[in-house]
């Protein structure tokens, strides 16, 4: 089946036009949507809450932040770019007693409602804008002559009929249908995003260059010349993967690593890898992670962050946060 993509010419803006939107958070996506569709001529409000240093930065980006209620309450679209672990109390809390009969609510990530911790009212539109790149992005690509980048559009439910317009209006006003609206489902949304972040680009990613690294070392090589290789050189090949694919990154490397690419490659991520895969797959599929995390979560994140302290102070890392002194042309973001 053919992919169904909308551009800017059959996303027209018009179904917000006098309506009034709010965005519930104003983190990575939130300053994003908020101020690229108030620049798109719509009337956005910021629900955010006081104290906080995003509350801060939406007084100093022109808005007047208030309490969650206060803003849903006279809002026709309320988009919720909440972290997922917490989207659920809020909505429950402060947005479900309070949205205007017929609201729509927006969602930049299909986790909560998939999963079914957000039930929307019965007349209410819920829909999905996701943009396919961080809010930074979202936000400098608008201001290069109104930009953008590539969105998904899902319907999860159309109680009023125009679920599908005011999407793609949403879309439009934050720059994506010029670089084109993708359509899929919540379903699809949310388990692909689960699966790739964890599979490969955080957890793959990192389990391998750990695993090189720790190799090389155990081997008697310097942690120095291991993390180079390891750690360093993986955004130089990924740059070249993110311009134009494996053909153009293999295209660009030395004959003798591409041969290396292409025997060894399949040795290291082999059919038992592929087939502890299907079962990160099924466990996003089954409910079975998120109900995980989520219980996580709601205990306090104890296994949560031993883990992450365990990875920070590991070899590679304390060897990494020496080595990026040394680079001046590197932006160290060390935390």
């Amino acid at each position: 089946m053919a992919v169904e993509i909308y551009y800017k010419d059959k996303a027209p803006i018009a179904p917000l036009e006098g309506k009034t939107i709010a965005v519930v958070g104003y983190g990575s996506q939130g300053h994003a949507h908020a101020q690229n569709l108030r620049d798109s001529g719509l009337n956005v409000i910021i629900a955010q809450r006081e104290g906080s240093a995003n509350y801060d930065l939406a007084k100093e980006h022109g808005f007047e932040p208030m309490p969650v209620a206060d803003a849903v309450k006279q809002s026709d679209l309320v988009i919720l770019t909440l972290p997922d672990e917490v989207m659920a109390d809020v909505y429950n809390d402060h947005i479900k007693d309070n949205l205007k009969a017929g609201a729509t609510l927006g969602f930049t990530h299909g986790f909560n409602v998939h999963f079914k911790y957000i039930v929307a009212p019965e007349d209410s539109n819920v829909i999905l804008i996701a943009p396919k790149g961080p809010g930074h992005t979202v936000r400098s690509e608008y201001l290069k002559d109104g930009g953008g980048v590539p969105c998904l559009i899902a319907i999860e439910k159309n109680p009023g009929g125009d679920a599908k317009d005011i999407g793609l209006a949403w879309a439009n006003g934050i720059g994506g249908a010029n670089a084109g609206v993708i359509v899929t489902s919540f379903r699809e949304e949310t388990e692909t995003d689960l699966f790739g972040e964890q599979a490969v680009l955080c957890g793959g990613l990192s389990a391998l260059i750990k695993a090189g690294f720790e190799t090389l070392v155990e081997a008697g090589y310097q942690p120095e010349i291991a993390y180079f290789e390891c750690m360093h050189e993986v955004k130089l090949i990924v740059d070249l993967m993110y311009q134009g694919g494996l053909s153009y990154m293999r295209y660009s490397i030395s004959n003798t690593a591409e041969w290396g690419d292409l025997i060894s490659g399949p040795r290291v991520v082999n059919a038992d890898a592929k087939a502890e895969m299907k079962k990160v797959l099924d466990e996003i599929v089954s409910g079975e992670f998120a109900d995980t995390w989520m219980k996580e979560c709601k205990g306090g994140k104890k296994k949560f962050t031993a883990l992450y302290e365990k990875d920070k102070d590991s070899q590679l890392e304390v060897v990494g946060r020496d080595l990026r002194k040394m680079m001046g042309w590197i932006d160290d973001k060390t935390v």
